[in-house]
């Protein structure tokens, strides 16, 4: 099987821990070169640091905060542009706070937007024409099994989710016949600090201990237990290799189980 990605170039959002942190360093041990990208310099520098450099791959470094997709998109065009192309782009971003949609303020839904469905949509149309140039294009969004089935209190991430996965497909359609797939791929409950804060937030309106919900949510996954973030970035990295070049338009929930046949 063909996963090596010596000679690629990935930019990796949302890079400086967890889920993204892991996607970034999966891709490097492939031999990719990888573009951290965040809002955080002092923690990326230190995933910089970790990224396998074996091959000879250089890898980068950018600063910005997803709430401006105006701002993020002319960073990444300025990259580009001193860098050459990127074929693969990891659209992840932290999901908005949790709480039932009815109460959610119209601001709310803006920024989640804002941060998630229109910054993605600036980076797809900042890389495409060097994915189509290279001949080679990968663009896999890291959303949430909640497109498949929305999750309890987690109203307005329900919902910008969704659009961010229909918007992938019809993407997916446009760019096919450039040999570029679109992929989401959607973490189930996984270790890192967007778990911790939505389980606490529920543990609280619950009156349990975070030990409590953490024992009931994994008695909903049939394999009994939460994602280690490396565990989603090898699904990951299996669609962004050549191996994967006939998938795409598809939901892949990476869920140990919790959403079954859905």
């Amino acid at each position: 099987m063909d996963l090596d990605l010596k000679g690629r170039r990935a930019l990796v959002c949302g890079s400086s821990q967890g889920i993204g942190r892991a996607c970034a360093l999966e891709l490097s041990a492939l031999g990719c070169g990888v573009t951290l990208l965040a809002r955080n310099r002092e923690r990326l520098e230190s995933v910089l640091k970790q990224l396998d450099t074996a091959r000879g791959q250089l890898h980068h470094v950018l600063v910005a905060d997803f709430g401006d997709p105006a701002a993020v998109r002319d960073v990444v065009k300025g990259h580009v542009t001193d860098t050459g192309p990127i074929e693969i782009l990891v659209n992840n971003s932290g999901g908005p706070p949790p709480g039932p949609a009815l109460e959610a303020e119209p601001s709310e839904y803006l920024d989640a937007l804002n941060r998630h469905l229109l910054t993605f949509h600036n980076l797809a149309q900042v890389l495409a024409p060097g994915m189509k140039a290279q001949g080679y294009g990968r663009i896999l969004n890291v959303i949430s099994t909640s497109v498949k089935q929305p999750i309890p209190n987690l109203g307005v991430s329900n919902t910008v989710r969704g659009a961010v996965a229909n918007w992938a497909k019809t993407l997916a359609g446009e760019l096919g016949p450039f040999g570029i797939t679109v992929n989401n791929v959607l973490p189930g409950a996984t270790e890192t600090d967007r778990l911790k804060t939505v389980m606490t937030a529920r543990a609280r309106k619950q009156g349990l201990t975070l030990e409590q919900v953490s024992e009931n949510d994994k008695q909903g996954i049939a394999l009994r237990r939460f994602a280690e973030p490396s565990e989603f970035a090898a699904v990951l990295a299996f669609l962004a290799s050549p191996a994967a070049g006939y998938v795409t338009g598809i939901n892949l929930p990476v869920d140990g189980g919790r959403t079954l046949s859905l």
